[in-house]
């Protein structure tokens, strides 16, 4: 049996996805004819815009919603207001350093807000949509700080953690259905953020772009290259083909060998 990846009338929601892993995935999943919705917590021209642009290339529809993921009640609504959830990528996040007993409670909070309990709010939502729809995929974005650790990124790590754990429980709850929840853990991805990090960095310690990659960015990457975004689009992209139909509750590593070392 030959498996084809066609996510035609499919509906798609990507949490923090007007830039970088999350717009990858939002683009590939476009592209194998998923309508999709954007979202971040910003609502500006170029938000809409980029949606339109999706629609506009991929010939499917593309809407965009905002919705702060550090507020329950917005995340919930992202789904509602959507209206249609087959697939739900869950990849909003951000991050903070510090050691644990400087580690601001502000900045704790948020993270295990936007990064792992925005995650439980619109799954909670999606998957009363999906059984009506009698097929769905949940696909989170982890990170291999989801399956290991590094200092000073307590909350990071801790909600990525998390992370894994509520993709394992959904699958578990969803496992006699024809919906899979899954996660993606990646290792260091070429985003546009990254790219910007790396002239400072250069500066910082005196080293050309190929030295700092190498020595100070991929230091834990054993491949010593960064995956790309569309790499992280043409994951997402599996787990909702046919192919997949039997990959739930685990985590697919997409690290450049991170994870194993």
């Amino acid at each position: 049996m030959a498996y084809e990846i066609s996510l035609a009338g499919k509906t798609a929601v990507i949490t923090g996805s007007n830039s970088g892993i999350g717009l990858g995935i939002a683009w590939e999943l476009a592209r194998a004819g998923a309508h999709v919705v954007l979202n971040s917590f910003t609502d500006a021209e170029e938000d809409h815009a980029l949606a339109q642009q999706v629609a506009d290339e991929a010939g499917v529809t593309a809407r965009y919603i905002q919705a702060d993921m550090s507020k329950g009640d917005q995340c919930r609504r992202l789904i509602e207001e959507a209206g249609r959830c087959d697939i739900l990528v869950n990849n909003a996040g951000i991050q903070h350093v510090a050691a644990i007993p400087e580690f601001p409670v502000e900045k704790w909070d948020a993270i295990i807000a936007i990064n792992m309990s925005s995650a439980f709010h619109t799954t909670a939502i999606a998957l009363p949509m999906m059984r009506s729809a009698g097929w769905g995929r949940v696909i989170n974005i982890a990170s291999a700080h989801g399956l290991t650790a590094s200092p000073y990124k307590a909350a990071y790590i801790a909600a990525k953690h998390g992370v894994v754990g509520l993709t394992k429980t959904t699958a578990l709850e969803t496992a006699k259905e024809p919906i899979t929840a899954n996660a993606i853990c990646p290792g260091y991805v070429l985003t546009p953020i990254v790219e910007k990090q790396i002239p400072d960095t250069m500066k910082e310690y005196d080293m050309s772009r190929e030295e700092v990659i190498e020595n100070v960015m991929l230091t834990r990457q054993p491949s010593k290259e960064f995956a790309t975004v569309e790499q992280m689009g043409g994951t997402a992209t599996f787990l909702c083909s046919d192919a997949a139909a039997q990959i739930t509750g685990t985590t697919i590593s997409v690290d450049g060998g991170w994870t194993a070392l």
